[in-house]
């Protein structure tokens, strides 16, 4: 791995204070915004039906002071957009535009920031500070593409091997390694076997790119299959691209416990992007009201789960730019 995949979230971390924001939920915000996403591929259906909606999300967040955000290609798959009648073709290109789109909103970004004085601006609604950003290309679990909330089981079958999950993910991870973004990220990993398949794929494919490798709970103490979390952690830390191990889409109250364990077993950074908290339905494909905490609760944790040793931090489902600017205050304002 080169110095500058090795050095590209210290790089940043040195940058701003030891601490990086990551950005918040997507799906959410999509809808806010208007979008429709009854579909199988959930957010991604974005990327055919109405990016701009997708772009408009990535500069909210970047107005709420996210140092990275997250494409939209987290239910993006080939076999899943080849499932709706497109071609391989059409397929690649669809990953290669959640990358693009991001990218846009970046620039964007810092289009908004060069009009304003030097040291940029921050009031209560929108940080326009010119400072590093990444971009992150989401690989969500082969459960995320079964649609059927699987991912948050991390229940595949018995029949399920390392070599299925490999061939799965292969051409994806190709093609987003290559559309521009600066880092991959392994999202709502629910089992050892998919981390494997990662890290092989990481290795198998001379993958150009790092990436990080994060996981999802249910007990606070195992990755939702059952799989031991320090076995599951240990696979990212062997693997040299994985550059950042750690949670997302966990509420916030194990998230504490679950840092304290990934501690014990990497050396690499911390990242930790909770859910809100609610409950998911898989059978009604929805987020149960008033089963999650508030972005004043949310908040209250951010700086004691950095105490733990986590050094980038940000949300996950039913999380917003709201959630986000608090973060990102929280830690300007210590």
């Amino acid at each position: 791995m080169s110095v500058s995949h090795s050095s590209l979230l210290s790089d940043l971390l040195r940058q701003t204070g030891g601490v990086a924001v990551v950005d918040g939920g997507l799906a959410t915000e999509l809808e806010r915004h208007g979008a429709d996403l009854n579909d199988p591929l959930w957010s991604a259906k974005c990327l055919v039906s109405s990016p701009h909606f997708i772009r408009q999300v990535h500069l909210d967040y970047l107005e709420a002071g996210a140092d990275i955000i997250i494409t939209a290609s987290y239910q993006a798959t080939i076999q899943g957009f080849k499932a709706k009648g497109l071609s391989q073709e059409e397929s690649e290109a669809l990953l290669k535009k959640s990358v693009e789109i991001a990218c846009e909103a970046r620039e964007v970004y810092y289009a908004k920031c060069s009009k304003v004085s030097q040291n940029g601006t921050t009031d209560n609604t929108k940080i326009l500070i010119h400072r590093p950003i990444l971009v992150a290309a989401s690989v969500g679990s082969y459960g995320a593409y079964l649609a059927d909330g699987s991912e948050y089981s991390g229940n595949y079958g018995d029949a399920m091997t390392l070599d299925f999950l490999k061939d799965f993910h292969r051409r994806r991870v190709q093609v987003l390694a290559k559309s521009g973004a600066d880092l991959i990220a392994f999202e709502t990993t629910p089992n050892k076997v998919e981390a494997q398949a990662y890290a092989e794929l990481l290795d198998d494919e001379d993958i150009k790119i790092p990436a990080w490798l994060t996981f999802n709970s249910k007990d606070g103490i195992n990755v939702v299959s059952g799989d031991s979390l320090l076995e599951c952690a240990s696979v990212a830390e062997k693997c040299k691209k994985v550059i950042a191990v750690g949670i997302n889409c966990t509420p916030p109250r194990f998230i504490h416990g679950l840092v304290s364990s990934v501690k014990k077993v990497t050396t690499k950074p911390i990242i930790i992007y909770p859910n809100s908290g609610e409950k998911y339905d898989p059978d009604l494909k929805d987020w149960v009201e008033n089963t999650g905490v508030s972005d004043e609760d949310f908040v209250s944790y951010v700086n004691k789960w950095h105490d733990a040793g986590a050094s980038l931090i940000g949300g996950c489902c039913r999380t917003t730019p709201n959630t986000i600017r608090a973060i990102y205050k929280a830690f300007h304002n210590r």
